[in-house]
């Protein structure tokens, strides 16, 4: 009898490919009836609150030796000002990627669209039933949302093969992104926790899930920190 064995191996990235984290922002200022967020290209544009500068010194902490190459945000500051204390430890720039900016969201941009969630309007119900944003007025599609983050995240691939990188963006940014790499629903990722960081690794021909909402570093105990970044 032979004595080969083949044991069950770990993960390890394909040569050429892209390590991506998509970093959630920290969580942002509390939207306010009476103080609409100022808007950037008609997106709202709110300042990290206190507790997402904590979350973003979580994440720094958490990635300071993940052996990034680059950092990338987008056009609004809550992915900027998340992403400052990394940059600060790395000596890296940020690069701005706009096409991975947040979903527009038509006429509940400004801090309006988390007052009808609270409020469980039935377009809100409507928007999960069909796993459409547009069914809220003015809002991006399904299909323009897909069309610029596969070419963001295809771009960020193709700039920078044999490397991990490190994107700070939004919620239903790295939703689209899991569904484009799953096949799932649109909305089905849909969630991602402040502060939390997700990973795709980007090929030639496919893109391969490696985490979703990864918080451990956002608990007490940071002992783990690197673990699943492996």
């Amino acid at each position: 009898m032979s004595d080969v064995e083949y044991r069950q191996s770990r993960f390890s990235v394909p040569a050429g490919a892209a390590d991506i984290l998509l970093v959630r922002h920290g969580e942002s200022a509390p939207a306010r009836p009476d103080r609409p967020f100022p808007l950037v290209d008609g997106q709202g544009d709110p300042d990290l609150a206190p507790e997402g500068r904590e979350h973003a010194e979580r994440v720094a902490q958490r990635l300071a030796d993940a052996g990034l190459h680059a950092l990338y945000v987008t056009t609004l500051r809550r992915t900027a000002q998340t992403a400052a204390p990394l940059a600060a430890r790395l000596g890296l720039t940020p690069r701005v990627e706009p096409d991975l900016r947040e979903v527009h969201l038509g006429e509940w941009e400004g801090g309006l669209f988390r007052q009808k969630v609270a409020a469980g309007d039935p377009v809100v119900q409507r928007m999960h039933a069909e796993q459409r944003w547009d069914v809220i007025p003015g809002a991006e599609s399904t299909e323009a949302l897909s069309a610029r983050v596969r070419g963001a995240i295809e771009r960020l691939a193709a700039a920078h093969p044999d490397q991990r990188i490190a994107v700070f963006t939004h919620g239903g940014v790295i939703g689209q992104v899991m569904a484009l790499a799953t096949g799932s629903r649109p909305l089905a990722f849909l969630g991602a926790d402040n502060g939390s960081i997700s990973r795709i690794v980007v090929t030639r021909d496919r893109w391969i899930v490696r985490a979703f909402n990864d918080t451990a570093h956002l608990q007490d105990d940071l002992s783990g920190r690197a673990a699943a970044l492996t």
